[in-house]
């Protein structure tokens, strides 16, 4: 009768040893199947202030960035930048088809034309009844005419006169036309706002254009001068304060340090918009703004480029 409750025992024994090493396996697999971690590819930049703050920013042109586009929907017939091209206020950046308003204004042209042609015939028939009543009020025997056809002959006069005075104001009107059609055809060739560099160009010869689309035509910032927009957790946007200094790392360089110059803090409080894509990143917040302007230092080996991301301290320099 011992038999069996010795085979129980034993048994037992047996499966809790066969679960022991059953997990042991499954955690050899699980910890195969993990990816090791490993150190960035690029050591992060060491803090260069006793106290302050870190925060993330954007490379962008002086003054921000010019967003261009069309005036109104139209065919682009030329694009006369490239990128990298320099140009100053006032050159053209591309022409949209006015072909329209060419048909337009020559038969608003030809209307003028009309108009001008109205006009020397309503004076001319205002000089012809006025002529006509000055020789009837000129008849010294006034019992050779009658009162009636005096007043006739002046009445005559009158709608003469308001009819040259018509016809004048159509004729205004008709040059007006001519001159409204002329500013927007003025309006298709779009020119630069300011002087810059041109950092993008969306848009081709043959394409439609439209205030509408969701990529700007062109893109003109000055770069020969940056600035960097600093994004503040609102966390952090108490300790903010004007004047502070702040240095700028670029991601792939944590070794060099741009300073940058205070420019200002933007008084409006914003959903954060760029990210890093890193994993700890809080999405679902808002950022204060500060403007920094950076200008590159001569010789630099690392070129700055518009939309870069920089690691930005900004606080009071260490003693």
């Amino acid at each position: 009768m011992s038999f069996f409750p010795g085979i129980i025992r034993y048994g037992s024994i047996a499966l809790a040893i066969a679960g022991v090493w059953q997990m042991t396996q499954v955690m050899e697999v699980i910890r195969a199947q993990e990816t090791p971690i490993t150190p960035p590819p690029v050591p992060p930049p060491a803090k260069p202030y006793a106290e302050g703050l870190a925060a993330t920013g954007i490379l962008e042109a002086l003054d921000d960035n010019v967003a261009i586009g069309p005036p109104a929907p139209a065919l682009v017939s030329k694009v006369h930048v490239k990128v990298w091209q320099k140009v100053k206020a006032g050159e053209p950046l591309m022409q949209l088809d006015d072909r329209e308003l060419q048909a337009q204004l020559i038969s608003q042209e030809a209307t003028v034309l009309v108009n001008e042609a109205a006009v020397q015939t309503a004076e001319a028939q205002l000089t012809k009844q006025q002529d006509m009543l000055d020789r009837l009020q000129s008849v010294t025997d006034q019992r050779a005419i009658t009162q009636d056809e005096v007043k006739n002959r002046a009445n005559d006069v009158r709608v003469a006169r308001a009819q040259a005075a018509e016809a004048k104001a159509q004729l205004g009107a008709a040059r007006a036309a001519v001159q409204q059609t002329r500013l927007l055809m003025d309006r298709m060739t779009v020119l630069a706002p300011r002087s810059g560099t041109i950092l993008q160009v969306n848009i081709r010869p043959g394409e439609y254009a439209s205030p509408q689309n969701r990529l700007a035509a062109i893109v003109l910032g000055e770069i020969d001068t940056l600035q960097v927009r600093v994004d503040v957790d609102e966390q952090n946007a108490a300790s903010v304060r004007d004047g502070m200094v702040a240095s700028a790392y670029l991601k792939s360089d944590s070794a060099t340090a741009y300073t940058l110059d205070f420019e200002r803090i933007e008084p409006f409080v914003i959903p954060k918009q760029s990210l890093t894509g890193a994993s700890t990143e809080r999405v679902d917040t808002r950022v204060l703004q500060v403007i920094y302007r950076l200008t590159p230092p001569q010789g630099s080996a690392a070129r700055l480029y518009v939309g870069q991301q920089v690691d930005v301290f900004m606080g009071q320099k260490k003693d």
